[in-house]
């Protein structure tokens, strides 16, 4: 569990330290953007009120606390998963990215009302609309390392 507690908090002072850096230090939040290597990777703003491409966003501040309170829960009971039984090193890892992605995006919900989105990426003359940030590859990689990883015959 200590391998947990570590990856997620590490996650989680990554998030919020690009961000912070990223919207308010480079003045993202103003200038809306920032074309850093482009087209494979602009600093785009978005403040994403509701869950990925914005789905859910038609209530905001229902919307907003209803985030919270699921990304608590989902993050408690993925914690809770996993200190109750026997898991891989991998397995341990992959909670830790999704718990502290999903606590970073709950706290910009607690502090900003949305989420703070800003990496976009595109390629080969696709023009990617969408932003997204620290939390978000966090979470997708620890959900997909969960599935990989967890499981009957996958326990140490």
């Amino acid at each position: 569990m200590r391998r947990l507690g570590i990856v997620a908090a590490l996650v989680f002072l990554l998030d919020q330290a690009s961000k912070v850096f990223v919207v308010f230090h480079m003045g993202l939040a103003l200038d809306q953007r920032i074309d850093v290597w482009p087209p494979y990777l602009t600093f785009r703003m978005a403040w994403n009120q509701g869950v990925n491409f914005g789905f859910f966003a038609h209530d905001a501040d229902l919307a907003r606390w209803l985030l919270i309170g699921v990304s608590l829960a989902i993050s408690a009971g993925v914690a809770i998963w996993m200190a109750r039984g026997r898991h891989r090193p991998a397995a341990l890892v992959s909670a830790g990215l999704l718990i502290g992605g999903a606590l970073g995006n709950a706290l910009d919900r607690v502090l900003y009302g949305a989420v703070a989105d800003f990496l976009n990426m595109s390629c080969c003359g696709i023009d990617n609309p969408y932003a997204f940030n620290v939390a978000d590859v966090a979470i997708f990689a620890g959900a997909l390392g969960l599935v990989l990883y967890t499981g009957k015959d996958k326990t140490p």
